[in-house]
């Protein structure tokens, strides 16, 4: 199990796979929140130009930056191949939201030395995280 709220500490830059522009999409909203409490977002999906005032990447290889953490808003049966890429980039953290579960995907992440949450909320994870240090 990861630590979360180190995991939040040290990370900086998100790129949020599958981050969508319609605010009525959990991406949306998650990432705004992020943003708002001073993470980089970096919008990546191939059906957008810009989110939530960001450049919008088709893939994670197309970031020119370096990435902390890959955020997963996609179905699990995507999440191998988003694995894949995100330990070829070099990201630190892999990040599955709520509902998006795949044990095996997760472990490859693991074993490549990637700190791994899966099927957790990073806005009510970073909340909590928020009411515990006040």
């Amino acid at each position: 199990m990861s630590n979360i709220p180190e995991l939040l500490k040290s990370t900086r830059t998100i790129a949020v796979v599958g981050l969508s522009s319609s605010p009525m999409r959990p991406s949306n909203g998650v990432s705004e929140y992020m943003k708002r409490v001073g993470y980089r977002i970096i919008p990546v999906n191939p059906n957008e130009t810009e989110v939530l005032g960001e450049k919008c990447y088709a893939t994670l290889e197309e970031v020119p930056e370096p990435i902390d953490m890959v955020n997963v808003f996609r179905r699990p049966e995507h999440v191998p191949a988003i694995v894949e890429t995100a330990i070829r980039i070099g990201a630190k953290s892999l990040w599955l939201q709520e509902g998006v579960i795949h044990e095996k995907a997760a472990q490859r992440a693991r074993d490549a030395g990637l700190e791994v949450v899966m099927d957790k909320c990073i806005l009510k994870e970073h909340r909590k995280l928020s009411r515990a240090e006040r």
